[in-house]
Protein backbone atom coordinates (compact mmCIF):
# COMPACT_ATOMS: atom_id res chain seq x y z
CA UNK A 1 0.00 0.00 0.00
CA UNK A 2 1.42 3.32 -0.59
CA UNK A 3 1.49 6.20 1.88
CA UNK A 4 3.35 9.18 0.20
CA UNK A 5 5.13 10.93 3.22
CA UNK A 6 4.68 14.48 1.82
CA UNK A 7 0.81 14.53 2.62
CA UNK A 8 -1.34 15.26 5.56
CA UNK A 9 -4.14 12.47 6.42
CA UNK A 10 -7.16 12.56 8.45
CA UNK A 11 -8.74 9.33 11.03
CA UNK A 12 -11.15 9.12 8.09
CA UNK A 13 -8.90 8.18 5.45
CA UNK A 14 -8.57 11.57 3.26
CA UNK A 15 -5.41 12.66 2.20
CA UNK A 16 -4.86 16.63 1.68
CA UNK A 17 -1.87 18.63 -0.02
CA UNK A 18 -1.04 22.39 0.20
CA UNK A 19 -0.57 23.47 -3.21
CA UNK A 20 2.31 26.60 -3.86
CA UNK A 21 -0.77 28.90 -4.36
CA UNK A 22 -2.62 28.28 -1.31
CA UNK A 23 -4.73 26.15 -2.72
CA UNK A 24 -5.32 22.47 -1.15
CA UNK A 25 -5.96 19.31 -2.87
CA UNK A 26 -7.86 16.61 -1.09
CA UNK A 27 -8.59 12.59 -2.17
CA UNK A 28 -9.38 9.13 0.01
CA UNK A 29 -6.00 6.85 0.76
CA UNK A 30 -4.93 3.82 -0.87
CA UNK A 31 -5.96 2.20 2.48
CA UNK A 32 -9.70 3.47 2.15
CA UNK A 33 -9.60 2.53 -1.50
CA UNK A 34 -8.65 -0.86 -0.65
CA UNK A 35 -11.23 -0.93 1.58
CA UNK A 36 -13.92 0.50 -0.03
CA UNK A 37 -13.67 -2.13 -3.48
CA UNK A 38 -14.71 -0.61 -6.61
CA UNK A 39 -15.48 3.20 -6.77
CA UNK A 40 -18.67 3.45 -9.05
CA UNK A 41 -19.73 6.73 -8.21
CA UNK A 42 -18.47 10.14 -6.87
CA UNK A 43 -20.89 12.77 -5.46
CA UNK A 44 -19.67 16.07 -4.46
CA UNK A 45 -22.66 18.66 -4.17
CA UNK A 46 -20.74 21.13 -1.91
CA UNK A 47 -18.47 23.40 -4.58
CA UNK A 48 -18.52 26.76 -3.73
CA UNK A 49 -19.40 26.27 0.00
CA UNK A 50 -17.43 26.91 2.81
CA UNK A 51 -17.71 24.00 5.28
CA UNK A 52 -15.84 23.42 8.67
CA UNK A 53 -13.40 20.73 9.21
CA UNK A 54 -15.08 16.72 9.90
CA UNK A 55 -18.34 18.59 7.25
CA UNK A 56 -19.23 16.26 5.09
CA UNK A 57 -18.42 17.24 1.50
CA UNK A 58 -19.59 14.35 -0.45
CA UNK A 59 -19.50 10.75 -0.71
CA UNK A 60 -18.15 7.38 -3.08
CA UNK A 61 -20.30 4.72 -3.45
CA UNK A 62 -18.84 1.25 -4.49
CA UNK A 63 -20.08 -2.06 -5.44
CA UNK A 64 -20.03 -2.53 -1.83
CA UNK A 65 -21.16 0.49 0.26
CA UNK A 66 -21.32 4.16 0.40
CA UNK A 67 -18.87 6.14 2.49
CA UNK A 68 -19.31 10.32 3.42
CA UNK A 69 -16.22 11.89 2.54
CA UNK A 70 -14.83 14.54 5.02
CA UNK A 71 -13.28 17.80 4.81
CA UNK A 72 -9.50 17.92 6.01
CA UNK A 73 -9.67 21.56 6.57
CA UNK A 74 -11.71 24.40 6.72
CA UNK A 75 -12.20 26.08 3.60
CA UNK A 76 -13.92 26.31 0.95
CA UNK A 77 -15.20 23.90 -1.85
CA UNK A 78 -13.28 25.24 -5.07
CA UNK A 79 -13.69 22.30 -7.62
CA UNK A 80 -14.67 18.63 -8.10
CA UNK A 81 -12.08 16.95 -10.13
CA UNK A 82 -14.45 16.32 -13.17
CA UNK A 83 -12.27 13.56 -13.99
CA UNK A 84 -12.95 11.44 -11.33
CA UNK A 85 -17.15 12.30 -12.23
CA UNK A 86 -16.62 10.92 -15.38
CA UNK A 87 -13.95 7.58 -14.84
CA UNK A 88 -14.73 7.39 -10.45
CA UNK A 89 -12.26 4.29 -10.85
CA UNK A 90 -9.42 6.59 -10.31
CA UNK A 91 -10.36 6.83 -6.89
CA UNK A 92 -8.70 3.03 -7.34
CA UNK A 93 -6.16 2.88 -10.05
CA UNK A 94 -4.44 6.75 -9.36
CA UNK A 95 -5.60 7.69 -5.19
CA UNK A 96 -2.84 10.74 -4.92
CA UNK A 97 -2.74 11.19 -8.87
CA UNK A 98 -5.46 11.68 -11.44
CA UNK A 99 -8.16 10.28 -8.45
CA UNK A 100 -8.18 13.68 -6.21
CA UNK A 101 -11.27 14.37 -5.26
CA UNK A 102 -11.95 18.59 -4.53
CA UNK A 103 -9.54 21.63 -4.18
CA UNK A 104 -10.22 23.56 -1.19
CA UNK A 105 -9.23 27.26 -0.13
CA UNK A 106 -8.36 26.43 3.55
CA UNK A 107 -9.72 28.75 5.82
CA UNK A 108 -6.29 28.42 7.98
CA UNK A 109 -3.24 25.70 7.47
CA UNK A 110 -3.78 24.17 10.86
CA UNK A 111 -1.80 20.76 9.47
CA UNK A 112 -0.88 20.27 13.25
CA UNK A 113 -4.05 18.87 13.58
CA UNK A 114 -4.05 16.40 10.80
CA UNK A 115 -1.81 12.91 10.76
CA UNK A 116 1.64 12.62 9.58
CA UNK A 117 1.86 9.92 7.33
CA UNK A 118 4.24 7.66 10.69
CA UNK A 119 0.70 8.33 12.56
CA UNK A 120 -1.86 8.05 9.89
CA UNK A 121 0.37 4.07 8.82
CA UNK A 122 0.15 3.43 12.67
CA UNK A 123 -3.97 4.15 12.50
CA UNK A 124 -4.21 1.57 9.53
CA UNK A 125 -2.14 -0.89 11.27
CA UNK A 126 0.74 -0.97 8.02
Amino acid sequence: MNFPAELKYTQDHEWIRLEADGTAVVGITDFAQHELGDIVFVDVSSVGQSLAQGDVFGSVEAVKTVSDLFLPLEGEILELNSAVEKKPELLNSDPYGDGWIIKIKPANTDFDSLLSVDAYQELVGA
